[in-house]
Order: structure tokens, then C-alpha cells, then sequence
């Protein structure tokens, strides 16, 4: 809704300054202060109530190699606009939180690579305070999206619920933003590293809505299918944004789950997967790897026996879902502008 976008944006900028990348400090005293930094780009779209989607950093900093990583995350932004949709990719520079990134700060990103700090929820407030710079996972570019009024976040796959989680307690903080946070989340499902039918179960609790995109069956991140179902399926981007909308009319306050399978001719060998993945956190926890250091391992580790197989998988489905998401937005603010005109007449 064009004209619900433009007062929330004008509420915003009591507390935030939108201002151009040119200013790194957006306006503020670098040391937090309330402040956030939204690209013109992305400020301009949100206050024409156009298509935008969040995208996260994590996976430039900590998912692959310079130069690869910088490489994906521009192709990854065109394949947004082709789209029809403004990408604004969501990250911490200098203490300030950023929405949408230039081309330079998006490169800057790509070259810090792990020297980046992983940002989660529970990291914002202590990479700001620092004046740090964080790549910010799921849960962080969810609470950044929700703040800033975009509803539509396209990741590769997300966190969840470790195997052995149930001695370790060891589960993804993505989750529980997912059952507090209004946004709905397009992914490959859950990382096959992870334990999927528990992740699910916690997303049951948590009361998010876990839909499956033109499939039965959820998606296991590297593979179309994990084994597991779930009750709700999406056959279309209009199917989608109906779904986003009763989710927000009716005031849920939680997230939706849209797992989007990888495409077939890029979804890797289960078997092979598995085995990589085994021996992977066998090793992990040989080294006493845990918290948010073990994904990142286990992920490059198996992309190492894998041959490289795994990393390229990764790749095609973040660009598929990019594709998808791009559409699911645009089909969003199409429903709402057809909402707001059907409202208009019946009022006249």
C-alpha cells in the first residue's frame, strides 16, 4: 500500500536519516545513537511503495572467496532488478546499520570477508557500539527489514536446530526471529547440515508459517527433497503474496518460511551431501567447533569434499530464490495497489 509505505517512511526518519553513501556516518555520531542509513535507492522505492527485498551480507562475508563472493552479490541484486524489484542488501559499516549497499561498500564487504563480524540479533548492538563492521545473518537482516517496512527477504537457506541439538541446546536465533518478526523469508529450506525434522517442529511452536514452494515435500537446502512435510503449499508468486497479506492484516507478528527447492538440474547427490556432511561434523566436533563458528565450517568443509560441488549448489539456489523473490514482492505490492483501488471505489 503506496500510501501506508509513505507514512511509515515519514515515521522513520524521526529516528533514522536516510542519507546517501557518500556519508558514512548516515547522520549520526558513528557510535549508535538510534541511527540507521537506508540507500536513496531503497528509501525512494519504499516511499513509492515499489517492490524491494532484503538481502543478507552473511553469505558475502562468511558463504564464499573473494572474488567470488562479490561476484554473487552483484549478480544476485541484477537478478532482483531484471525483476522488477529494488534490492537492498543489509549490513553494519562502521557502526552504522546499513540498508542497501553501494557498489563500493558492497566490495568492501567481499574483501573483509570474515574479518567482518557475523551479526546475529544479540551482535547489533555490540558491532554498533564499537563502530564495527557485521554481516548480518538471517535474524539481523530480518529485524533491519521489518524496521525499515520491507516484507519480502530472500536468503540461501536458513539456520536451525543442530543435530544433536537436543543435548546440545544448540538452536539458530533465525528461528526464533522467524516467530517474532513479520517477514516473510524466502529460502532452499534448512541447511542439510542441520536436524530439519526438529527445526520444524520448533517452527511449529513458534507458531511461523512454513510454506513449500510448488512442492509437497521440504526442501533440504543442497537437495529438492528432505523428507518431511508441511501443510501449507504455494503454487505462485500471487499465492505468496496472498499469504504475506492476510499474515500482516491479521497482525501475527511472526515471519513465514517460504522453501523454495534448489533447481533439479543443480541439486546435488543426497548421498554424496550426507557423506560429506557426516564426516564434516565428525570433524567439527573432533575440534570442539561450536556456535555460530560451526556453520561456516561445516559448509566450506563439506564444499572441500565435495570437490566443489556443494558451493556451486549453494549458488544456483540463492539466484533461484533471488528470482522467485523478486517475484513474490512485486506480485505483493500488485495485490495491495488492487486492494487500495477496489477500497477507493467502494468508497465512491
Amino acid at each position: 500500500m503506496a500510501s501506508s509505505a509513505i507514512s511509515r517512511l515519514s515515521n522513520l526518519r524521526r529516528h533514522f536519516q536516510p542519507t546517501d553513501s557518500n556519508n558514512n556516518k548516515g547522520g549520526s555520531d558513528g557510535a549508535g545513537g538510534g541511527l540507521i542509513k537506508i540507500s536513496p535507492e531503497v528509501s525512494e522505492a519504499l516511499s513509492h511503495g515499489r517492490a524491494v527485498v532484503a538481502l543478507e551480507s552473511t553469505i558475502i562475508s562468511h558463504g564464499m572467496p573473494y572474488p567470488l563472493n562479490l561476484g554473487t552479490a552483484k549478480e544476485v541484486e541484477t537478478i532482483v532488478r531484471t525483476n522488477g524489484a529494488v534490492p537492498a542488501t543489509i549490513a553494519i559499516l562502521d557502526g552504522i546499520p546499513c540498508v542497501g549497499l553501494s557498489l563500493e561498500e558492497l566490495e568492501r564487504l567481499a574483501i573483509l570477508g570474515t574479518r567482518a563480524q557475523k551479526t546475529a540479533r544479540r551482535d547489533i548492538a555490540h558491532v554498533v557500539a564499537t563502530r564495527g563492521n557485521g554481516a548480518t545473518t538471517v535474524s539481523a537482516t530480518m529485524f533491519f527489514a521489518s524496521m525499515v517496512g520491507i516484507p519480502v527477504f530472500v536468503t540461501g537457506g536458513i539456520g536451525g536446530v543442530h543435530r544433536h541439538g537436543e543435548q546440545t541446546m544448540d538452536v539458530s536465533s533465525d528461528l526464533t526471529e522467524l516467530g517474532r518478526t513479520p517477514v516473510a523469508v524466502i529460502s532452499a529450506g534448512v541447511k542439510s547440515i542441520l536436524d530439519i525434522p526438529r527445526t520444524l517442529e520448533y517452527l511449529e511452536t513458534k507458531g511461523v508459517c512454513v510454506a513449500t514452494y510448488k512442492t509437497n515435500e521440504f526442501p533440504a537446502f543442497f537437495t529438492e527433497t528432505s523428507g518431511c512435510k508441511v501443510p501449507c503449499r504455494v503454487d505462485s508468486p500471487e499465492d505468496c503474496a496472498r499469504l504475506i497479506d492476510a499474515n500482516m492484516k491479521l497482525k501475527l507478528d511472526t515471519g513465514i518460511l517460504i522453501a523454495v527447492p534448489i533447481p533439479k538440474e543443480h541439486s546435488a547427490s543426497g548421498s554424496i551431501i550426507e557423506c560429506a556432511i557426516q564426516g564434516a561434523l565428525k570433524e567439527a566436533r573432533d575440534k570442539n567447533i561450536t556456535g555460530n563458528a560451526e556453520t561456516p565450517f561445516l559448509l566450506a568443509r563439506v564444499n572441500e569434499l565435495t570437490g566443489g560441488a556443494s558451493l556451486a549448489s549453494n549458488i544456483a539456489l540463492v539466484k533461484n530464490n533471488a528470482f522467485v523473490g523478486a517475484r513474490i514482492a512485486v506480485a505483493l505490492v500488485q495485490l495491495r495497489k488492487s486492494c487500495n483501488e477496489g477500497d477507493a471505489e467502494s468508497v465512491s
